[in-house]
């Protein structure tokens, strides 16, 4: 495996030893630890979330209908902790039809519970949640908190629509 060899020179010098190593074995061992150790781990298996999903309704409620504005009310989530809502549709959205309010549960409970009693099917009011670009997770969180208070349980979280974010992007300036 290894080998000395030893060269003797003249003249009182001191003998010069050339070592020479044979690295095969090395490599045999370190491919053998690594054998070794890949059989031997355990590779971490995937983490996912469970989700809880609502179970199935039996007798659902049709939906081929159009939800009404009065049956709805749309939350858009701002830049800066702002949240802006409406219960306007395309034709109907203005500047003034956007109105603020903030986080507090308390005020979007009351603003919720209010559009709920003037809609005209109780049964199919919803809450529709539009976070922008600029919107941040915290106040995600905040909304769907606001919404578990007031105790609705039909809501949708979609994208903002091209006419709301015109709008939006007006009163923001």
């Amino acid at each position: 495996m290894a080998e000395v060899i030893t060269q003797e020179k003249s003249g009182g010098k001191q003998k010069k030893k050339n070592v020479k190593i044979d690295m095969t074995p090395m490599v045999d061992l370190n491919f053998l630890l690594l054998m070794f150790f890949m059989f031997t781990s355990s590779f971490s298996k995937p983490n996912v979330m469970d989700l809880g999903l609502p179970a199935k309704d039996p007798n659902p409620i049709p939906t081929n209908y159009d939800i009404d504005q009065r049956n709805q009310i749309t939350f858009i989530i701002g830049e800066n902790n702002r949240i802006f809502y409406h219960q306007s549709n395309e034709k109907d959205l203005k500047e003034t039809g956007l109105k603020e309010t903030d986080y507090n549960g308390l005020n979007v409970s009351k603003i919720i519970s209010e559009a709920y009693e003037k809609a005209p099917k109780k049964e199919i009011f919803t809450i529709i949640v539009k976070p922008t670009d600029d919107a941040n997770y915290k106040n995600f969180v905040d909304m769907m908190d606001n919404i578990s208070i007031s105790k609705k349980e039909r809501y949708g979280i979609s994208d903002i629509k091209p006419w709301e974010k015109k709008v939006y992007e007006n009163v923001i300036k």
